[in-house]
């Protein structure tokens, strides 16, 4: 094994890379060559990486667990919740491109720190926010944050680890990631029992000060980094892409917002068009669609956002589901998602050695298989009155599926890509947790008010005429609103609570049986796409294979013309 260091500037301490070495970078997938290459004090490195991640990974999961004292404290609609528990998301997954590419050209270190800087002011106004309004306005601006700092993680691991030691880097980066994401909402829950709603938005700020000092002090500077100019223009196009797009779906279930719906899908449809062909023309794109093209890369990249949805939309529906329906207390509802944590951290280190033995394929579907039975189980057995055994269950299954998938996934797309294009693989494994997680969330959750909404108003079609005399405009629509609303009017009849809060349950089941059927539906494509069209084993190794024998060739043609004056590229 061959081991290389990097110097405080960021550079290699034993020379020049060779073609092979360029190619054993760019993929350290199975099929490379079996060298790793890592930098000095690569450990605490790794650490420092990992706690910027865990910033970006606590702050999407901690709102969920305060979703119910969230609608309490404002009187938020279902729509207004679910725009606050995707705000974060948003933001991150609607920047993630851009300054990915930024920090590329620019200093990924420069980016990882100025976006754990700003993730303080941002938690900061998120605890203290006036409005809900507000809040879902610090929460995107948290995203923003996150989209500067966390993309660079993996990027950063990309450019200074390769071979199985970037393999073993990025489960690490995974699992640990995904555990702090799911311990979030336990400590958030703590917090709930004992403080007000925006305490959970502070939860972030020890490890952000800390995770700022690491990154000052320990991340080198100036490893790999672009020359290129940025494309600003095809940046900003894949801001309104998806925010337009994320907003649209979120909309999309809210009575008389068609005109609303229909604009933000006009506006992510163009920019989608537009996206692609500045993609096309530019000289230096934003996003190479050369390299996207490739059938691992974008195969992994649609697994991915999948596999990590599910997994947002799990947390994002159950944690009302807990404490709306079950009655659980917020700490409760976040202990209950322990079974996750536990099987992501047990499982990812493990799936790192099932993609070199079985491959990313397999791996991928094991993922799925899991991911499956936990929605399936949700759907048939998540009602009121189970024991907790139950719903432990099926967060234990989620958290196993996305301990396999999340790995090979993440590992996929920096395999397939040349060193100099960590930035786009980065930005892509961000986008699959991110805009996976925002769309997946906001599928689930206009589904949710959808079928809350028609629950609530069966029942009061259904009911006696006597009942509905007294059910006014005014009272139909708080009804409707959110199970929050629903139980503000049980305490103003308290002698019509018990149904009132009764139907509302029931009303809460019949739409996330909605949102749990959606997720199924999702789950079942993706397994479709990965077992129909990602290479098994061998035609993995061999297309990976090919993959850095092209980069490693245009790599040297480029060396080569800047040597006779020629620009690059």
């Amino acid at each position: 094994m061959a081991t290389y260091t990097w110097n405080g500037a960021g550079q290699r301490a034993r020379g020049s890379m060779s073609g092979n070495e360029r190619a054993d970078a760019a993929g350290g997938a199975p099929g490379a060559p079996d060298a790793s290459s890592a930098p000095e004090r690569g450990g605490v490195i790794l650490v420092a990486l990992i706690l910027v991640a865990g910033v970006a990974n606590l702050n999407l999961a901690v709102a969920n667990v305060a979703l119910p004292s969230i609608g309490a404290a404002f009187d938020s609609s279902q729509t207004e919740l679910n725009l606050i528990a995707v705000g974060y998301s948003l933001g991150l997954a609607a920047s993630v491109l851009y300054l990915g590419a930024l920090g590329d050209r620019y200093g990924r270190k420069l980016m990882l720190v100025l976006g754990t800087a700003l993730s303080i002011p941002a938690a900061l106004l998120a605890a203290y926010a006036p409005t809900d309004s507000i809040l879902f306005v610090a929460r995107v601006l948290g995203g923003l944050s996150a989209g500067m700092a966390f993309p660079t993680t993996l990027a950063l691991i990309t450019a200074l680890w390769s071979g199985p030691a970037r393999t073993r880097s990025i489960a690490l980066w995974s699992a640990i990631g995904g555990a702090i994401s799911s311990l979030g909402p336990l400590t958030a829950g703590w917090l709930l029992g004992r403080f007000w709603w925006g305490s959970v938005f502070l939860i972030t700020l020890p490890l952000a000060v800390v995770a700022l000092l690491m990154a000052v002090r320990l991340v080198p500077s100036h490893v790999n980094e672009s020359t290129d100019p940025v494309d600003n223009l095809g940046g900003i196009l894949s801001v309104l892409m998806v925010a337009a797009l994320v907003l649209a779906i979120n909309f999309a279930a809210v009575p008389n917002e068609g005109a609303l719906v229909l604009g933000l899908a006009a506006i992510a449809l163009a920019a989608g068009v537009g996206f692609f062909i500045r993609q096309r023309r530019a000289r230096s794109p934003l996003y190479d669609l050369h390299v996207a093209a490739r059938r691992i890369f974008w195969v992994a990249a649609c697994a991915g956002l999948i596999v990590f949805g599910t997994l947002m939309g799990a947390m994002f529906v159950g944690q009302q589901f807990l404490q709306n329906v079950l009655g659980y207390s917020p700490l409760e509802a976040g202990a209950a998602i322990l079974p996750a944590a536990a099987f992501m951290v047990l499982i990812a280190p493990r799936s790192a050695k099932l993609v070199g033995s079985h491959g990313a394929r397999f791996t991928l579907l094991t993922g799925y298989a899991f991911c499956l039975l936990g929605f399936v189980w949700m759907l048939l057995r998540w009602n009121e009155g189970i024991s907790y055994w139950e719903v432990g269950l099926a967060y234990g299954l989620v958290g196993a599926g996305v301990g396999f998938a999340g790995t090979p996934a993440s590992h996929s797309l920096t395999g397939s890509v040349p060193v100099s294009r960590a930035g786009m693989a980065s930005g892509t494994a961000d986008l699959q947790r991110d805009l996976g997680g925002a769309i997946m969330q906001s599928i689930l959750g206009a589904l949710l008010t959808a079928g809350y909404a028609a629950a609530v108003a069966t029942a009061i079609a259904g009911a006696p005429a006597p009942v509905q005399k007294q059910i006014t405009d005014s009272i139909q629509s708080q009804l409707t609103k959110s199970f929050a609303s629903a139980e503000a009017v049980a305490q103003q009849y308290p002698k019509y609570a018990k149904e009132i809060t009764a139907g509302a349950r029931e009303s809460f089941l019949s739409g996330a049986d909605w949102a749990y059927t959606a997720g199924i539906v999702a789950i079942l494509l993706g397994a479709v796409l990965v077992f129909t069209l990602f290479p098994r084993r061998d035609d993995e190794r061999r297309l990976l294979a090919a993959y850095q024998a092209e980069d490693s060739g245009a790599s040297a043609q480029q060396g080569d013309r800047s040597l006779d004056g020629e620009p690059p590229g």
